[in-house]
């Protein structure tokens, strides 16, 4: 995507204060805004079929484009819930996945191979050591998942806060620094959906933001991720802390959908280095991680699962973990005893 309108987006401004471009995209975003509004509404009034799901459905999700947090805070969610007794699946579309089975529901190992199934589901199966699955219709995919895996009695979707297809018990939508940028729907703005939808989740998460913006009732958390020490691309058993690298050359390669916020992290850790951002689900090539010899590069878990293949003889991996308050566990816990929203 274009870095000009990436940060016209971000601008909070008045509508005649917007970019000329955007301005001239007024009529696709509200030709957006009504095909969304139509298809929300035929979910609700029973115009197009729902499907509910045997257990009790939490979906993570936001109304931006872009990533925002929402797969380390789906981690950190089932880890949670199954301290509390629960055991969780997890369930994503896979986005980008080229998966020779098409869009039918597969599930996903640590060693699969992210082209097939998407990165993300990789690192939630190496990570959560709970059963992934994926497919683009996201209830097809809890169906399979619940019949591979009877134990499971509660998914957690990453992403899919517009799949309205699948009826949900608990609606959660994650926000990094950037929040709604200029507030408008795409294509003018980042906005999937108005920031009046907000009103109808559960709870809104804030990722790094320590003033969350309040909607309403709706309850407001903040979450932070937490890095660990650098662990091995080659091998995840070395492990490197940041003090060890400082001094290197060091490269920073990050593929996801908020680069900065890895640069930041790794500005925090008092690390320098050359920083390589590149699009969300980005398709490594070796080409791109072609640095002089001697010299380190240091990636996101996600980007990791991508390029281990890949051999590099000095490539660390930055882990991070999502630290959030009790409060929003007991207010999941809370909501899991009452009955399912609709679409």
């Amino acid at each position: 995507m274009e870095a000009w309108l990436l940060a016209a987006w971000r601008q909070r401004s008045g509508f005649f204060s917007l970019h000329p471009a955007l301005l001239l995209l007024t009529p696709f975003a509200f030709l957006f805004a009504t095909l969304a509004a139509l298809r929300r509404g035929a979910y609700r009034s029973g115009l197009l079929p729902s499907i509910a799901l045997p257990v009790p459905v939490i979906v993570v999700g936001n109304i931006t484009v872009g990533g925002a947090g929402k797969t380390p805070l789906v981690l950190a969610l089932a880890e949670r819930l199954y301290a509390a007794g629960w055991r969780p699946g997890i369930v994503s579309r896979g986005y980008g996945r080229q998966g020779r089975r098409g869009d039918a529901p597969q599930p996903v190992f640590p060693y699969s191979l992210p082209a097939e199934v998407g990165d993300e589901p990789v690192l939630l199966a190496t990570r959560g050591n709970l059963p992934v699955w994926v497919g683009r219709d996201r209830a097809a995919a809890g169906a399979a998942l619940l019949t591979a895996h009877p134990e499971v009695d509660l998914l957690l979707f990453d992403d899919g806060l517009q799949h309205y297809r699948l009826r949900r018990d608990v609606e959660i939508a994650v926000f990094d620094e950037r929040g709604v940028g200029n507030g408008h729907l795409l294509p003018m703005g980042p906005l999937r959906e108005p920031a009046a939808r907000l009103d109808k989740v559960d709870a809104i998460v804030f990722n790094g933001v320590s003033a969350p913006l309040a909607r309403n009732a709706v309850p407001n958390f903040c979450m932070q991720l937490a890095p660990g020490d650098f662990y091995g691309l080659n091998n995840p058993a070395l492990r490197v802390t940041a003090a060890e690298l400082a001094g290197k050359k060091l490269h920073a390669v990050a593929g996801i959908g908020n680069p900065g916020r890895f640069f930041r992290s790794l500005e925090r850790l008092g690390l320098e280095f050359i920083p390589h951002p590149f699009p969300d689900h980005h398709a490594y090539q070796p080409a791109d991680l072609a640095f002089p010899p001697g010299e380190v590069v240091l990636m996101t878990e996600k980007d990791g699962v991508k390029c281990a293949a890949f051999n590099l003889p000095d490539a660390w991996v930055l882990p991070v973990t999502a630290q959030l308050p009790p409060a929003l566990i007991e207010l999941l816990l809370e909501k899991l005893k009452n009955g399912r929203q609709t679409a």
